[in-house]
Order: structure tokens, then sequence, then C-alpha cells
């Protein structure tokens, strides 16, 4: 079968024969339609997690394809050395998702980690409730165009996008957010985003960025407010005064995709891609070949501008 490959850390993945997988117990061959391209996939080939233990391996974390029995299905973590940038891959039973029937194949692939990250963010860890104020750091990235979405389908008052391509937060305001704020060197942000929201405050901030960004919404937060912090695309580090804790009660939460129980990932997935497959949900994505899996990974280390997705 036919693969994206990498043989080497460090360097880029390659188009080429893999063996076939075997279905064993309590795993099985999925057939893939789909799967998604992720900053993960790139960390984890340059050795940023070590070297891995499997060398060569096929790239990919996730995809939608079918099982041998016609089940149509998400899927997470196949098993080493394959990967869902494949024709085929082998997963655990267990990390099998069922998805809309309406839902087409690259917007449920481009739905998943990502999505439910945004989704499971909102909800399993800042307990988003009807009636509260929402700020999306990272708002034109593919996590955060989706929990702008999800912020207002999910009864928040106001979502407030922020991000630093005012072109591109067009977009956010297309999606739902009642006001955005464009993020540059000589931007007052505290200023910027306590105007956005109404002096009110923010009852959830969703960070994946951390920086300068993330401390400047800290100084906008309500009482009680959650920081939810999944990634740090604007900086690694921050000097965090004590006293903006306090003031706010703020709770600062370290949140990752994987953390909710099985269960709840799967139902989570099944509500997002029911509310894709009706239109309330939108994903901008690039579709590429599998054979082009050299152009994907090159414009992933770019920052693509949409959620790029490959297809056997």
């Amino acid at each position: 079968m036919k693969v994206a490959v990498l043989t080497q850390t460090g360097t880029t993945p390659s188009y080429a024969d893999f063996p076939d997988p075997r279905p064993r117990g309590g795993h099985v061959v999925v057939d893939v339609t789909a799967a998604g391209v992720h900053h993960l996939d790139l960390a984890k080939a340059s050795g940023a997690f070590g070297d891995p233990d499997t060398l060569p391996y096929v790239i990919g974390a996730d995809g939608v394809g079918r099982t041998t029995a016609g089940r149509r299905v998400f899927f997470t973590s196949p098993v080493a050395p394959h990967g869902s940038w494949a024709e085929r891959t082998l997963v655990a039973e267990q990390d099998l998702l069922d998805l809309a029937d309406d839902v087409d194949d690259v917007t449920a692939a481009a739905l998943g980690n990502t999505g439910l990250a945004a989704w499971l963010a909102l909800t399993w860890r800042a307990n988003l409730q009807p009636g509260q104020n929402v700020l999306v750091l990272g708002a034109t990235g593919a996590l955060g165009s989706v929990a702008v979405q999800l912020a207002k389908a999910l009864g928040a008052a106001t979502v407030v996008a922020a991000d630093r391509d005012p072109d591109r937060l067009a977009r956010s305001s297309e999606h739902g957010a009642d006001a955005t704020v464009t993020i540059t060197p000589d931007t007052d942000l505290v200023g910027a985003f306590r105007d956005a929201v109404g002096g009110r405050g923010f009852d959830v901030i969703i960070d994946p960025v951390w920086g300068a960004p993330a401390l400047a919404a800290m100084h906008v937060a309500a009482r009680g407010a959650r920081h939810i912090q999944i990634g740090q695309s604007a900086g690694a580090t921050l000097e965090l005064p004590a006293a903006i804790i306090r003031a706010a009660r703020l709770e600062l939460l370290g949140f990752a995709h994987i953390d909710p129980p099985v269960q709840v990932r799967r139902d989570a997935y099944l509500r997002l891609t029911e509310l894709a497959a009706t239109g309330a949900l939108t994903v901008d994505t690039m579709t590429l070949r599998l054979a082009d899996c050299k152009r994907a990974w090159e414009l992933q280390q770019q920052g693509a501008p949409r959620k790029l997705v490959l297809t056997p």
C-alpha cells in the first residue's frame, strides 16, 4: 500500500510503499478516506518528543475511514508503525468514534482532534454556561475558528475573536464572533479586549497562544473566569503577577484533547459532526492527495491558512 513514511527523525516524509497492516485481537484495519494534518505530526517527526521507538513509521495521528465490516468511523492513535497518512491503518477498536451519516469525510477529518479540542475545552474543561462571555485567542487557526462557532452555538452572550491577521479575522465575524481584536505589537490589548466585551470581563478564555496576548486577556477576566491553556504559539513563557490570579479568582487550567474519558469524546465528536452535517458548523479546508504529502508538510510548516486534509 502507499503511505507517507518517515525514515529518519528531522526529515520530510516520503510517498512510498509500506507493508499492509494485519488485524489482531482488539484491533481492526481501517481503509482511510481522509486524514488530518497537524502540528503534532511535525513536532513528533522533528524529535521534539524524543526519537520515536519505531523507524520507519507512517505519519498521521487521526483520520476517517471504514472498517472491513463497513463501519464508517473517525479514529485516533493508529498502532505504530502505522499512521493515518496511508491507504490503510491499524487501530484499537476502543479508539473508533462514530460520526453523523450526512457529514462528508474531509469535514469529519478536519473536525477530528482539532474540533474535539475546541468542543471539550469549552464544555468539559471550562464548563461554559449560556450567557457567559468568551474570548478566543488564535481565532483564525483551525482550533480557534471552530471554538468561535461552538461558543455561539453553546449560548455564549459575547464571543470575541483575537488574532494577528485582520483579513482572516473577518471570517471570525462571519462565523459568529460579536467583536474582533487584531493583535499587533503596538496594540493596547488590555484596552482592546475590555472595549470588545463592553467592560464586563471574560468568563472563559480559550488560549492556544500564551505569551503577551494571554497575559492581557487575564487582565480582563471576570470573577471566577476559566483560562484554558492549550498551546504556546505566541510564546512559551510569561511573567504572571500573582495579583491577577487573586483579583479575578482566576482558574488557570491546562488542557489536552486526550484528557476526557472515551465516552465523553465519543459523544462530543458525534455532536460536532451532527452540527457540521446541518451547516451549523463549518471548517475551512484544503484537500491534498496523499501523493502530495511533502507539499502538505511544507504548507503546515508555513502555517496553512486552512485546515489541511489528505485523501488517498
